[in-house]
Formats: C-alpha cells, sequence, structure tokens
C-alpha cells in the first residue's frame, strides 16, 4: 500500500527542519534526529527555511535509485525544487541542468579527469605535495594545516589544469567561500558569483590571444567553433574552479583531523605498503566524512511511487547523503572508521548521470596526500584539543577551518 502525503497534506509546524545540528562532541557524526528519521524509514518529510516541505532520503538504496531516475530534475530554477538558502537563480555551470543541455556541456571538459589523464598527473601532485611538506617542515611549529597544505594541494592541481594563476588564490577561495555559505544574503551570493564569472571571462580573453595546453584553452577552442557560448564557459570555468579544491582542501584536513582521533586506523594507513591499501582507505574516509552535507537536491518530474510512498509531480527531494552513507544495511557498523572496509558502494560522489565529475582527481589528490603525509611528518598531532576547533557547519560543504598541528 501506498501513502500520498502531498505537500498541501504536510504540516510545517509540526515537521523537523532541515538541515540539522550535529551533536556536540560528534563532529565527524551526521545529525542524531537525522539517523532517528532513516530508523523510522527511507523517507520523510521536513521543513526549510523557507518552509517549504520536501522529503528527505535517508537509505542508500532509495537515494541511488532516484539520482539515477530521469524523472527526477536537478534545475534549480524548477517549481519545488528544495534551494539551500534564499538563492537568485543564478547557475553554476552544468551542475545545475538537466540533460540533455548537462550532457553536451560536461561531455565538453570530460576528457581531462579521465581515469588514464589523472594518473599521468600523479608524479606532478606527489611533487607538489612533498614541496608543501618540506616547507611545512622548515617553517614555525604549530602550523594551520588548512592555510599550508589541505588548501594548496587542490588548489594549486585545479590551477594547473585549467590555466589559472595559482598567485590569484587568496581572491578565488574567498568568493568561493562566500558561495558555499548557506549564512550569507543573496545579494552576498550574487557579487561573489558576478567576480569570479569576470575573472574567468577575462581569461578567457586571455587564452583566446594566446591559447596554452590548459581546458579553459580547449574551452576557447569551443567558442570559437561556435559550439559554447562564452558566458556558458565562463560559468564552467567558476564551477570547476570551485568544485576542483573546496571538497578536496576539506577532506585533507578533515580527514586528518579523523585520522588523529582514532590513532589505530591513523597507523593501520600510515604502514599500509599497498597502494589498494591506501586507495580502499580513501574510498572509508569519503563514506565516513561526507564532507557534502547539506544533501542532494532534486524535484520530481512526475508522481513516482518508491517504498511505499508516491512523491508526485514538483515535490522536492534531499538525498541526505551523509546518513546514506551510515546505512546499516550497506556498511555493517557504519559509524565505525575501519580503513580496511570496503566502502566503494558510497555515495559521497552522488550517483547517475550527475555524478561528480571530478572523482578520479579527487580520489587520486587523496591518496597521495594520505600516502605521504603521515609517513613524512610520523609524530603529527593536533595543537590544540578538537572542541577547541571550528567546523563548518554553516557551509554546504563541511569541513574545518584552521586545524592547528605539531610534530
Amino acid at each position: 500500500m501506498t501513502s500520498t502525503l502531498d505537500s498541501a497534506g504536510a504540516d510545517p509546524a509540526g515537521l523537523p527542519e532541515f538541515p540539522m545540528p550535529r551533536a556536540a562532541g560528534c563532529p565527524f557524526d551526521p545529525p542524531p534526529a537525522l539517523r532517528a528519521l532513516q530508523e523510522e524509514g527511507p523517507l520523510a518529510r521536513v521543513r526549510l527555511w523557507d518552509g517549504s516541505t520536501p522529503w528527505v532520503v535517508t537509505r542508500h538504496a532509495e537515494q541511488r535509485a532516484l539520482l539515477a531516475d530521469p524523472r527526477v530534475s536537478a534545475d534549480i530554477t524548477r517549481p519545488g525544487y528544495p534551494a539551500s538558502a534564499p538563492s537568485n537563480g543564478t547557475k553554476i555551470g552544468f551542475i545545475l541542468m538537466d540533460d540533455p543541455e548537462h550532457a553536451r556541456l560536461r561531455r565538453m571538459v570530460t576528457a581531462p579527469f579521465t581515469v588514464k589523464r589523472v594518473e599521468a598527473m600523479r608524479p606532478a601532485v606527489q611533487k607538489i605535495v612533498d614541496d608543501l611538506i618540506d616547507g611545512m617542515l622548515a617553517g614555525p611549529k604549530p602550523v594551520d594545516l588548512v592555510e599550508a597544505f589541505a588548501l594548496p594541494v587542490p588548489s594549486l592541481v585545479i590551477c594547473e589544469l585549467l590555466g589559472v594563476p595559482y598567485a590569484d588564490h587568496d581572491f578565488f577561495q574567498e568568493n568561493s567561500r562566500t558561495l558555499i555559505r548557506r549564512d550569507v544574503q543573496p545579494e552576498e551570493r550574487y557579487a561573489a558569483h558576478g567576480r569570479l564569472v569576470e575573472y574567468l571571462d577575462r581569461l578567457l580573453d586571455e587564452k583566446l590571444a594566446a591559447p596554452a595546453d590548459d581546458l579553459l584553452s580547449q574551452l576557447t577552442g569551443r567558442i570559437r567553433a561556435g559550439e559554447l557560448a562564452r558566458e556558458d564557459a565562463a560559468q564552467m570555468g567558476v564551477l570547476l574552479l570551485i568544485a576542483g579544491h573546496e571538497t578536496t582542501a576539506n577532506m585533507i584536513a578533515l580527514g586528518t583531523l579523523a585520522l588523529l582521533q582514532h590513532p589505530d586506523q591513523l597507523a593501520a594507513l600510515r604502514e599500509a605498503d599497498d597502494p589498494k591499501v591506501v586507495a580502499g582507505a580513501v574510498e572509508e574516509l569519503l563514506r565516513y566524512l561526507n564532507i557534502t552535507h547539506s544533501g542532494r537536491r532534486r524535484v520530481a518530474l512526475e508522481d513516482i511511487e518508491i517504498a511505499g510512498q508516491v512523491i508526485r509531480a514538483g515535490e522536492g527531494l534531499i538525498m541526505a547523503n551523509d546518513v546514506g552513507n551510515r546505512d546499516a544495511g550497506v556498511f555493517p557498523e557504519p559509524d565505525r572508521l575501519d580503513v580496511h572496509r570496503d566502502a566503494r558502494r558510497h555515495v559521497a560522489f552522488g550517483f547517475g548521470v550527475h555524478q561528480c565529475l571530478g572523482q578520479p582527481l579527487a580520489r587520486m589528490e587523496l591518496q597521495v596526500v594520505y600516502s605521504t603525509l603521515y609517513r613524512r611528518i610520523p609524530t603529527l598531532r593536533a595543537a590544540v584539543d578538537v572542541d577547541r576547533i571550528r567546523f563548518k557547519h554553516d557551509g554546504s560543504v563541511y569541513g574545518v577551518y584552521e586545524l592547528p598541528v605539531t610534530w
């Protein structure tokens, strides 16, 4: 039997608010209230900041099914889309588009992120990591791992790949942070987005005049051929620049903190000689931490029956992938960090046609970092107690603002 509690039938006053707070002292775990909803069933109603009442999907199987369903839209401009904050409708690249336009634009930037191309970059990433560690070892202690290491690693990599001057990193990191925070006004977010688009547009001008061996130059070839609008190219550049450093930087710092809090798991990773063990540890950390903690947002295009419920056309969906990755039916003892676990079925990168384009690059960067940092600095430790560390509860990407470390 199916239930059909539609939007008109949902009482906003009686529904839990989303997003939900994490428990004090449990910075790596999903919110307890969200776990409680998961225990009750795979779908539940929640209330957002604007009073809307979308469905939150809490279990792994239903998340994957809906993310792969063509009757579900990622288009933020559609009525019923469960926006995470007040928006002016600005789209960042193709990530919030549907096929066929999503697929058309995505194909234009796929080549540099194939596994083969990414593996060819591994020696260059290894040198970046080693050079930054050399700098840390030669400098004063304690040091903020975020500023000295976690942010520079992916920023240097994505700048090289795109053809963006790393000297501008303060500018694009500051505006990226504004874009992904939930607590900023729409005007601030719009202004930050505008500054980044203008910046990428200027770089496209330079690449049009003097193409190089980078992704932005490849996009100018598409512009010349009439296959890509100049504005779309700039928007794609913004998307790749933000996604290329924000998520990986937070995984580096938060993953390090999690390992420091689990010294047995840190020791197992540090002492591993097999690259497959390191690769598996990366998957487990992606599952366990799940830094995209605001859920993947969608809206139903048609009525969809799933898990004994009917999701009506126009109703919003939030795939709460943090609890999806803690689904005990898929990952036994899900709240335990186990670097030897087979965690490959996690949904940290999403699922379906919109799953993360840059996941091969992120995996490779994390493998290099996690296999190098703790060996090079075997006595690495946090320089402050974990309760003094500021976590990014206010952003769509979770992590820490600073991580003072010493050795």
